[in-house]
């Protein structure tokens, strides 16, 4: 009698599975996401100038926070029911369009008043760790348009009837640190030519963008 033998599919076959070929795919989209400048960017940029490195690594580390927490609720499921409560939606995209204004306005009046020479670095730091942490996690975090990023590509990549939360969530999170890395590198660079952005009028023209990007920023969100 001929033995039937059971054939089961290759780990790699299935399409369902995050497989090296499929996550290299993934990582290409979501470097050319993370690489386009947006938000996450602008507030870092606001942060490392008025608070240094630290400044600029704090607001980093809060839009990591909220990147992450936000990558989590997409992956669970989460995510979609919030896109589809139409008043939590709204409620969340006001908020955020409201909150990078309002950073946006803050650089601006940096830029207007253009005096940065009675500013104690070391002791502003101190104080507004908390602060520049807030502002990173809440930039991010009330913004909708993350989580509707989330909710477009990760199912791209992922099929319901056969991959698990933990393949979601991989991919969440490779947004997330991705992100965070980018951000690093632009610290690293901000730190390097500090000096000259130090400068009187080079601080306020930077202001004047960032605040500028911010706002801009803001009204997009609001009036998608």
């Amino acid at each position: 009698m001929t033995e039937i033998r059971e054939t089961r599919p290759h780990p790699a076959a299935n399409v369902g599975a995050v497989t090296w070929s499929s996550y290299s795919s993934y990582l290409i989209i979501v470097i050319l996401i993370v690489l386009a400048p947006g938000p996450d960017t602008m507030v870092m940029l606001k942060n490392s100038l008025s608070g240094g490195s630290r400044g600029g690594f704090l607001a980093t580390a809060g839009i990591l926070v909220a990147n992450a927490t936000q990558g989590t609720a997409a992956a669970l499921g989460l995510g979609v029911v919030i896109a589809r409560s139409q008043p939590v939606f709204v409620t969340l995209k006001w908020l955020g369009a409201a909150y990078l204004v309002f950073l946006g306005f803050q650089a601006l009046r940096g830029a207007w008043r253009g005096d940065y020479s009675g500013v104690d670095m070391v002791k502003s730091q101190r104080a507004s760790g908390f602060r520049r942490f807030r502002e990173g996690f809440l930039s991010n975090i009330t913004n909708p348009k993350v989580l509707v990023l989330y909710l477009s590509v990760l199912p791209q990549f992922l099929d319901p009837a056969t991959t698990s939360a933990w393949h979601a969530l991989l991919l969440a999170y490779t947004v997330a640190v991705l992100g965070f890395v980018w951000l690093m590198v632009l610290l690293f660079f901000v730190h390097r030519v500090r000096t000259w952005l130090e400068r009187r009028k080079v601080r306020r023209a930077l202001d004047g963008v960032t605040g500028t990007a911010l706002v801009g920023f803001g009204a997009t969100l609001a009036f998608e």
